[in-house]
């Protein structure tokens, strides 16, 4: 995928590339240096919060080194590490999983160094949070299609990578929404991984499966969503099938325009990347902060 990204070649490398750390400015002021760990470059929402993270940096004059986890854990932990050996003086975490991205937290805290989570989450806690409440974008997603389907019809959900905070909630959203439709029948769920290719084959496979029976479904992300849209629309099958996903991302938006997909569920990036930055300077500065933990709202967003 095309990122367009004017650091992407510079910054996504496989391993980190080791400089001296506080540079000095032309007034001879020492320059903050901000580690940053993506959960993946592949994904184009991800792209986006990097993409607000590195304009805020540079507005704020802070040296910004963004690395891409390429959905590993293990890897997100060795990237913290390498930061807490440069000595940079803040991390801002995009977790890979809520279990096991948490000690990339934990070994941050203990090394002395502010440690921000961007738009997931950790089950240990890190000294700021910036995100939004998966499982409100996941109610309104359902009740988006219950309001279509008049509270009656299967559903099929796609869930995100497996152990990421994101799947989590938006199935917990899910599953508790779904409680208000006793109409509304969950027939079969499984993982797309985040992935537009593996979500097409996968609505592929539940077309086989269950054809005319798929009234609704669910994608927790809009790469998944747009996967599963064309699978329908190459089976001919789109026009009787409501499609809802989340994000907000420029191919999801285009989509619902043309009247593709029915909805997607905006996520700000913009947002979180800029209150992200916000708090890793805050906690630099060693400045109190108003609030440890933000959260930026979701917004329904269709066509008539």
């Amino acid at each position: 995928m095309k990122t367009g990204l004017k650091w992407s070649g510079l910054f996504l490398l496989a391993t980190l590339f080791v400089f001296s750390c506080g540079k000095k400015e032309k007034d001879g002021k020492k320059k903050m240096v901000i580690g940053v760990s993506m959960l993946s470059m592949q994904n184009e929402f991800i792209q986006k919060v990097a993409q607000s993270l590195e304009k805020n940096a540079e507005a704020n004059q802070v040296e910004l080194i963004v690395i891409d986890a390429e959905r590993s854990a293990l890897k997100q932990v060795e990237q913290v590490e390498n930061f807490i050996s440069q000595q940079v003086d803040a991390i801002i975490l995009n977790p890979c999983e809520f279990d096991a991205s948490s000690p990339a937290v934990l070994k941050a805290k203990k090394a002395g160094i502010p440690i921000v989570n961007v738009n997931s989450s950790t089950k240990e806690i890190p000294d700021a949070w910036v995100g939004s409440d998966d499982k409100e974008s996941a109610k309104m997603a359902i009740d988006f299609i219950a309001k279509k389907l008049n509270g009656k019809g299967n559903l099929l959900m796609i869930q995100g990578y497996m152990g990421q905070a994101a799947q989590i909630d938006r199935e917990t959203g899910a599953m508790a929404s779904l409680k208000n439709y006793p109409g509304l029948k969950l027939i079969t769920s499984q993982t797309g991984e985040w992935d537009r290719a593996k979500s097409m084959a996968l609505m592929e496979n539940w077309i086989q499966s269950y054809g005319s029976q798929i009234n609704a479904v669910f994608a927790q992300n809009d790469e998944m969503g747009l996967g599963a849209m064309q699978a329908l629309i190459d089976a001919k099958m789109k026009d009787n099938v409501i499609v809802v996903s989340v994000d907000g991302i420029g191919d999801a938006m285009k989509a619902v325009k043309a009247k593709k997909l029915d909805a997607t569920i905006i996520q700000d990036a913009e947002n979180q990347g800029k209150k992200a930055m916000e708090l890793a300077i805050q906690l630099i500065q060693k400045k109190a902060l108003k609030e440890k933990s933000i959260q930026i709202p979701f917004q329904v967003f269709t066509v008539q």
